[in-house]
């Protein structure tokens, strides 16, 4: 995961104090390195204790962040004590950064209440969100309304943060690739691509038959797809699997990254039954799979959508998201699913993983065509759910994100499976099914719901709905 890069506005005002801004400034400053942030700030050399109070200050840090735009993913307003309210929304307007903005103001001591000693940062921090709301300009608020740098409830603000500017830049304008046809009995999976594109997201397509057409031209001994085979083999167990089934994903493999890479492709979703197992002899698991956990996500079933909601939880936590159906109860526990996937899923999932044959469909095109699926136990840990989706009629986008935890409860099945517990599931499977979304649901083992939730409604501006129990 590469580095967060925070432009810094420290607040200051006249009234209040100095001492309290150089100081506070030193302190962000630390904690943000500490954390491993990197900060764009002015120093004491450009304005009193390297503060903004005044339209001169504010001009010289919006100067200043211009400088770095292409390196600051988002800006931290600290208010060690009152602030000026309309230095900071000038240096944010002036900048016209458009990343996410979070504000952050120093708490009181209740035995430093006189003049030297009190902040009002409490106070002051209501004044600037008022001016940056007037101003039109979004921001994050703190978990708590005050909050000290060195604690590790900022440590956890500072985090989520960074996640939701991850969300928001990844999602500016990336372009990702559709490679076959809607599978005939997956209406679910329709999709808008205008939609799509007025969110800043571009779809590239790509027909089956040009798949087919380029692997025919690749031959056993190319060295491209010697090293895809070797891939395969050090990425899964592949015991029972015929060589020339894994030849054939391994030339698949090949002609996928190579167009991936000429169009510089985020992501894909994939076609993945029943057209390449009946004139192509394998499923492309294995290959989704090994992408997804290199961190390109690849969705089944051509879930355009629900591939950029593994891409956003993806960009929050730096690790590898899956697509899965919400596919069974779990007993009675009203708390509890099975999700699955007969499966694609990252090797990063799961407990213990092989490559077998796609039960669900070997019976009507037989199991020596569908060899390549990747399939094992999840394993326990936290989990984030996201589904986003374009909503055709409303003309908009929307998402519903939550949290729950991936469990060790006993259960035998094929495929990639598992079992969660998300408090509130009823709640949630009501509201699922109420509004008309997808079966298929992205997640990541990590805890990052309100990160992605923020990036996706306050910054992206798309209709989103955060499950809570």
């Amino acid at each position: 995961m590469s580095t967060t890069t925070f432009g810094v506005i420290i607040g200051n005002r006249g009234f209040f104090p100095d001492v309290l801004a150089r100081d506070g400034r030193e302190e962000i400053l630390r904690v943000l390195k500490a954390g491993g942030y990197e900060a764009v700030c002015l120093t004491p050399e450009q304005t009193k204790f390297g503060s903004v109070e005044s339209l001169a200050d504010a001009r010289r840090c919006a100067d200043l962040f211009n400088e770095h735009r292409d390196r600051i993913d988002g800006v931290l307003v600290a208010l060690p004590n009152f602030g000026d309210e309309r230095a900071v929304a000038n240096t944010l307007r002036f900048a016209g950064l458009d990343v996410p903005v979070l504000i952050q103001a120093f708490p009181d001591d209740p035995s430093k209440m006189l003049m030297g000693g009190r902040r009002d940062s409490f106070c002051g921090k209501i004044s600037v969100c008022n001016n940056l709301w007037q101003y039109g300009i979004r921001y994050t608020l703190t978990a708590q309304h005050t909050v000290s740098p060195d604690s590790a409830a900022f440590r956890a603000d500072l985090d989520a943060f960074a996640a939701t500017c991850r969300v928001v830049k990844g999602l500016r304008h990336p372009r990702v690739g559709v490679l076959g046809a809607r599978p005939a009995a997956f209406n679910t999976v329709r999709f808008s691509e205008k939609l799509l594109e007025r969110a800043g997201i571009t779809v590239e397509t790509l027909d089956l038959s040009e798949v087919f057409g380029r692997i025919g031209r690749l031959v056993d001994e190319d060295s491209a797809v010697k090293e895809k085979l070797a891939n395969i083999d050090r990425y899964v167990r592949s015991g029972g699997t015929p060589k020339p089934s894994l030849v054939k994903m391994a030339k698949f493999g090949v002609v996928v990254d190579d167009w991936m890479q000429k169009n510089e492709l985020a992501g894909t979703s994939v076609q993945c039954w029943t057209a390449m197992e009946e004139f192509f002899g394998v499923v492309p698991c294995t290959i989704m799979s090994m992408m997804s956990n290199s961190l390109m996500p690849s969705a089944c079933e051509t879930d355009m959508v629900g591939m950029i909601a593994m891409y956003a939880l993806q960009l929050a936590s730096g690790s590898p998201s899956a697509i899965v159906d919400w596919n069974n109860n779990y007993g009675d526990d009203p708390d509890k699913t099975v999700i699955f996937h007969c499966s694609n899923l990252p090797k990063h999932f799961f407990e213990d993983v092989r490559m077998d044959f796609q039960e669900i469909i070997a019976g009507s095109v037989g199991k020596e065509n569908t060899f390549g699926t990747v399939v094992g136990r999840m394993k326990a840990g936290p989990l984030t759910f996201c589904r986003i989706s374009t909503d055709d009629l409303a003309g908009n986008m929307r998402a519903y994100v939550g949290q729950g935890e991936m469990t060790s409860d006993k259960l035998n099945s094929f495929g990639g499976y598992g079992v969660a517990r998300i408090p509130g599931l009823q709640k949630l499977l009501h509201y699922v099914c109420k509004n008309g979304y997808e079966h298929h649901v992205a997640v990541n083992l990590s805890h990052y719901g309100a990160s992605v939730a923020e990036a996706l409604s306050n910054y992206k501006g798309w209709e989103v709905h955060r499950h809570e129990a």
